[in-house]
């Protein structure tokens, strides 16, 4: 708990630590499909803490990477959106399911060094 990184992915930023899985909505353009175990690594990295230590990039961090493996493409929890028109006394339902990847954090690295697991 002491070592993890945040970063910028998909348009969220999202925080991640070593050896923990975490969703993800866009790693590649919509028409292209990513196949598991494929090899990512991620340099929008706004924010490295090691124990007491505590790196903050403007926008990102210079020489820091977040490496990692994709596990499998999932869906998220159904978005459920309703229309009602409140004279007409109409309603209207529409939903749908956003695509995810769930990867999973090999090593946080910053300059040369690697942070290791506690």
């Amino acid at each position: 708990m002491n070592k993890y990184a945040i970063i910028d992915i998909g348009g969220k930023q999202l925080r991640v630590e070593q050896g923990r899985f975490h969703d993800a909505r866009a790693f590649a353009p919509i028409h292209q499909t990513v196949a598991c175990n494929t090899k990512i690594s991620v340099n929008r990295v706004l924010l490295i803490r090691n124990g007491s230590s505590i790196n903050i990039g403007y926008p990102w961090l210079d020489n820091a990477v977040v490496k990692g493996r994709i596990l499998h493409s999932c869906f998220k929890k159904k978005m459920i959106i309703q229309r009602i028109s409140s004279k007409k006394k109409t309603r209207r339902i529409l939903g749908y399911r956003e695509s995810m990847s769930r990867f999973i954090v090999d090593s946080i690295c910053f300059g040369r060094e690697k942070l290791d697991k506690p």
